[in-house]
C-alpha cells in the first residue's frame, strides 16, 4: 500500500461510522484496488482496443470459463477469499453488481461442490438501503433474513441449494416498491431510493471443530418503555435451543429481547408460544458487538394480571456445520 493509496482509502471513509465488522480489512483492500483500477482505465481502454484487435486474428481461440456467469454490469470488488472470526474459509465464485437504475436484476450461475453457498451484498455508495433486493435460486424464492442495512458493510446471506445439481443460478431483482397512503388504499410507487449493490456469491468451508463466541454479557437495559425486567434466559445454540418464561403483567403487555453473539447471528429464528397459542416467527437476532446494548423486542398482548407460560425454541436458516451461536434473551414486564 503506497502512501497515496492509504489517503485515497482515508478521505473516502473519513466521514463514515466505523461499525464492528469481520470484513473491514478486505474492505480496505478492496477499496484500494478499486482506485488503482481507475487510475489506470485510460491505459486500460488502449490495452483492450489491442487484445480485441488480437481476438479476431485467425488462430486465435477465446477461452470460456464456464464456471461462473455473471448478468450484473461491472465486476465489483469484494474480497475473493477472507476468514470470518470463526475460522470458516470463503472463497468467491462470482461477483457483479445490480444497478439501481435499468432493468434491477443481476444474475450468476455458479457451480456446486457440496460446500455451502452464500450470497453477498454490499451498497456500492453507501447511505441507508431502500427497498431491498428479492433472492431466488434456480427461479425459486430462498428462505431467510432479508439485506437490511448499507452501514455493516458487507452482508452475508444463506443460499438453499436445490439436491442433486451441479450448478445453481443465484438472481437478485429490485422489485417495485409499494407505499400505502390510505388504509386498503391504492399503491403507490414508494420513494425510497435504491441504491446500487457490490455483490458477490461465495463457497465457505467451515472450521473443523465448533468454535464458541464469546460471552455477551449481563448488561441488558434496567427498562424499556414502561416495562421493567422480570426474567432472562441464555444458551448455545444448537446445543440449547429452547426456553420459558413465566409472565404475569398488570396492563397485559409483556416483551422479549434477542440478542445474539457469533458470525451467524443474524440467521437465527425464534418462535414464541404464548398462553399456549403460536404467536410469532421472530428472524431478528442482532449481534452483540462493542457499541450499544442492541435493542429489538418482540411484544405480546397477555391477559392482565394473570400467570402466562412463554415457551420458545430456536432455529437457524441456511449451513451451520461447526458455526455455533450464543445467545441471549430478556423479558420485559409492565
Amino acid at each position: 500500500m503506497t502512501a497515496q493509496d492509504l489517503r485515497d482509502v482515508l478521505r473516502e471513509r473519513a466521514e463514515a461510522a466505523s461499525p464492528a465488522n469481520p470484513y473491514r480489512h478486505e474492505h480496505v483492500r478492496a477499496r484500494i484496488r478499486r482506485t488503482r483500477v481507475r487510475r489506470r482505465a485510460a491505459a486500460g481502454a488502449t490495452v483492450a482496443a489491442l487484445v480485441l484487435g488480437a481476438s479476431v486474428v485467425p488462430g486465435v481461440t477465446e477461452q470460456r470459463q464456464r464456471e461462473t456467469t455473471a448478468i450484473a454490469g461491472a465486476a465489483a470488488e469484494l474480497p475473493e477469499r477472507f476468514t470470518a472470526h470463526d475460522g470458516t474459509e470463503y472463497r468467491r465464485l462470482a461477483s457483479g453488481v445490480l444497478r439501481a437504475k435499468g432493468e434491477g436484476k443481476a444474475s450468476f450461475t455458479v457451480p456446486v461442490s457440496g460446500r455451502p453457498l452464500d450470497v453477498a451484498v454490499e451498497c456500492a455508495g453507501g447511505g441507508p438501503v431502500g427497498p431491498v433486493p428479492d433472492v431466488t435460486v434456480n427461479g425459486n424464492r430462498t428462505d431467510g433474513p432479508a439485506f437490511w442495512s448499507c452501514s455493516d458493510g458487507m452482508s452475508l446471506r444463506p443460499v438453499t441449494v436445490p439436491p442433486d445439481v451441479t450448478e445453481v443460478t443465484v438472481t437478485l431483482t429490485y422489485e417495485p416498491g409499494c407505499d400505502v397512503v390510505e388504509r386498503d388504499g391504492p399503491c403507490r410507487p414508494t420513494a425510497a431510493e435504491r441504491p446500487d449493490l457490490d455483490l458477490a456469491v461465495y463457497e465457505w468451508t467451515p472450521p473443523a471443530q465448533p468454535v464458541e463466541p464469546a460471552p455477551i454479557g449481563d448488561d441488558a437495559p434496567v427498562r424499556y418503555r414502561d416495562m421493567t425486567p422480570a426474567g432472562s434466559a441464555t444458551g448455545v445454540w444448537p446445543r440449547d435451543s429452547s426456553f420459558t418464561f413465566e409472565a404475569e403483567s398488570r396492563t397485559g403487555k409483556v416483551a422479549v429481547n434477542q440478542v445474539c453473539r457469533g458470525d451467524l447471528a443474524g440467521r437465527m429464528w425464534f418462535r414464541y408460544l404464548v398462553g399456549g397459542e403460536e404467536k410469532t416467527l421472530a428472524a431478528t437476532c442482532p449481534d452483540r458487538g462493542s457499541g450499544r446494548y442492541p435493542m429489538a423486542p418482540v411484544e405480546f398482548l397477555v391477559p392482565k394480571g394473570k400467570r402466562v407460560t412463554i415457551n420458545g425454541r430456536l432455529g437457524m436458516w441456511g449451513e451451520h456445520t461447526n458455526r455455533p451461536v450464543r445467545w441471549s434473551l430478556t423479558l420485559y414486564v409492565e
